[in-house]
């Protein structure tokens, strides 16, 4: 055990201790959220008002579209034909002009009403254009049906017409189910990057020291499978440092945007002036929703699902380390034996992806819980379960039962990794194929 323990902290003081660990540990959270504060700033900071002169020749409007107070889209309603319109147009006097024509017929919508802009719109500006002027003529349709607004509105059947609850009679709100449908993906999603990333790093660690005979002088003094155990935790404790230090950052830095830009985030509160996803939430505040997504948020076991994610993460990634390193010990220098060897390794990882995105929509079909239960694929189709929370997405059982063959699946793997590793980090110029590794793998000692 002592040895495995040398091993492993020559791994990680190695990896640590090298100016690519920094960058990419602290200098790549800070990188993305310099982009992530400045693409806020310049969102907020260069919005233009968008002028549009209307010329309702048929008195449609009585000279106002909406009572929206937005100052992204400014109608100024003037009396003027095509011709002036467009002169106005060139001088950049406005960025736009809307032209109804004398005789608009409401119903029928003839003769079409002409929208014309001095250069192309983008989709948001032009969305938001084509809502107002929608709605607008929406609202004059139906009080010439004589019904207004307000009446329309009243008979239009809400969101919580319809209550969703368990078995249990606990309330299944769309708000959790979404938040869940969230927290699912990105768990799965990490650990998935996880796997690849961090076992990579182990089969690149292997086969650099069997190149460089650096593995024959190591197993003089240590039996290979306390080699393959050493940098196998070794690495993994580098991983887990890094992936803490990134939640932590990215977390801590989110609360820097309303010190760093004051004026940018009274804005962002006040003024429901950005497009995209800051109007959205803008929206979701000033309507009220944002308590609900509080609410889900509220019935949300994140203490379940942060302990499951590092269950799930030490335990996949022990598992298909042992893996990759076997893969690393059997290669020589051509990259591309390794590459034929992955396929095996690689596919049930793709697969479990694959089952993911079934199990974060229905967390109790048959697919998601042999996902979930299948040693190969329970790292990342569990998460998806558990963010549904017990035992709504995953009953006690299954996931004390998913726990229990993960455990076992590590012991059997890493079994037979050692077999295949043994044999393979003193093996030179050979092209090995994954039968012969079964070989090495069952044969007598």
């Amino acid at each position: 055990m002592n040895k495995i323990f040398l091993v492993a902290s020559r791994e990680f003081k190695t990896r640590v201790q090298k100016k690519t660990f920094l960058l990419s540990t602290i200098g790549l959270p800070i990188l993305i959220f310099g982009f992530y504060a400045l693409m806020i700033y310049f969102q907020v900071k260069t919005t233009d008002d968008f002028k549009v002169a209307v010329s309702d020749q048929s008195k449609l409007f009585n000279g106002k579209i909406d009572d929206k107070k937005s100052t992204e889209v400014i109608f100024s309603f003037i009396d003027a034909d095509t011709a002036a319109l467009n002169k106005k147009l060139n001088n950049q006097e406005y960025d736009a002009y809307l032209f109804i024509p004398n005789g608009y017929n409401l119903q029928s919508g003839e003769p079409q009403i002409a929208f014309r802009s001095s250069k192309a719109l983008g989709l948001m500006t032009r969305e938001k254009i084509e809502n107002r002027i929608n709605n607008a003529l929406e609202e004059k349709k139906l009080l010439a049906l004589n019904i207004s607004k307000g009446q329309l509105d009243s008979a239009r059947l809400e969101n919580n017409a319809i209550s969703f609850s368990t078995n249990d009679g606990k309330k299944d709100n769309e708000t959790k189910v979404g938040i869940s449908y969230a927290v699912g993906m990105i768990a799965g999603f990490l650990i998935y990057i996880i796997l690849f990333v961090y076992g990579t790093m182990v089969m690149r660690g292997v086969m650099e020291e069997k190149v460089s005979r650096i593995a024959e002088v190591i197993v003089s003094s240590v039996k290979p499978f306390e080699l393959m155990l050493g940098k196998i935790f070794g690495i993994g404790a580098v991983g887990l440092i890094q992936f803490i230090i990134w939640i932590v950052l990215v977390f801590g830095l989110q609360f820097l945007i309303p010190v760093l830009f004051p004026d940018v985030a009274a804005q962002m509160q006040s003024a429901p002036i950005q497009p995209g996803a800051m109007g959205a939430a803008t929206a979701v505040k000033e309507s009220g929703a944002l308590q609900g997504i509080m609410s889900g948020l509220a019935e949300i076991n994140f203490t379940l699902i942060i302990g499951c994610f590092v269950f799930y993460f030490l335990g996949g990634y022990f598992m298909y380390a042992a893996l990759f390193a076997a893969v690393g010990s059997a290669v020589n220098e051509d990259p591309q034996d390794a590459q034929s060897l992955l396929l095996p390794i690689m596919m049930p990882i793709i697969f479990a992806m694959v089952i993911m995105t079934k199990a974060v929509n229905d967390p109790n079909s048959t697919l998601a819980i042999f996902g979930s239960l299948f040693p190969l694929t329970s790292p990342i189709v569990m998460m998806a379960r558990v963010a549904h929370g017990v035992p709504d997405g995953v009953t006690v059982v299954q996931l004390i039962a998913s726990m229990a063959l993960l455990v076992l699946g590590f012991l059997g793997t890493t079994w037979v990794a050692a077999k295949i590793y043994r044999t393979g980090i003193l093996m030179y110029g050979k092209k090995v194929t994954w039968k012969e590794m079964w070989k090495w793998a069952f044969k007598n000692n």
